[in-house]
């Protein structure tokens, strides 16, 4: 994937006078691989929002998790693949807007990437994938199309688009 581009997010009027820089795509790109806990928004078919709390990784540029096709979320992304990925701090924030779609079987390589970054991450909460867990689905993948990022909101407010 290119980098994204930089820019500034526009606000109204008032929200927002003399920011004094940008969040690098390495301090945002290093918070997505280092999250534990990721809150998922997916949108219902009668088009209310549904969220959910969701361990996942940051492989490539992408947001991967998994879990079953018959969870609500995952009913929901095959309707409608919209979907907002937001970290859990509300000062530092990270919030990734893109498209999801479920894995049927995803590559050899990317699988194993996937499960070496799982395990590192939640193998000491108990939870170490193997890259063939997944040979029959059960792996979601966010495309990043903006990401919205800022350690001081009247500082540092920046737009990251795909």
């Amino acid at each position: 994937m290119k980098p994204p581009k930089v820019s500034r997010p526009h606000f109204q009027a008032g929200y927002l006078e003399g920011p004094q820089g940008f969040v690098s795509w390495q301090q945002v790109s290093q918070q997505l691989s280092e999250a534990i806990h990721y809150w998922l928004c997916s949108v219902q078919p009668n088009g209310k929002p549904h969220v959910i709390p969701k361990w996942g990784v940051w492989v490539s540029d992408h947001f991967f998790f998994d879990g079953s096709p018959e969870t609500k979320h995952a009913r929901n992304i095959t309707e409608n693949p919209a979907v907002a990925v937001h970290l859990e701090s509300g000062e530092r924030v990270t919030i990734l807007n893109g498209t999801c779609r479920a894995l049927a079987k995803p590559p050899t390589d990317l699988a194993s990437e996937i499960a070496q970054a799982y395990t590192l991450k939640y193998a000491s909460l108990g939870y170490a994938p193997t890259a063939a867990q997944w040979d029959n689905g059960g792996l979601f993948e966010v495309t990043p199309q903006s990401i919205l990022a800022w350690t001081s909101f009247t500082l540092d407010p920046t737009k990251f688009t795909f």
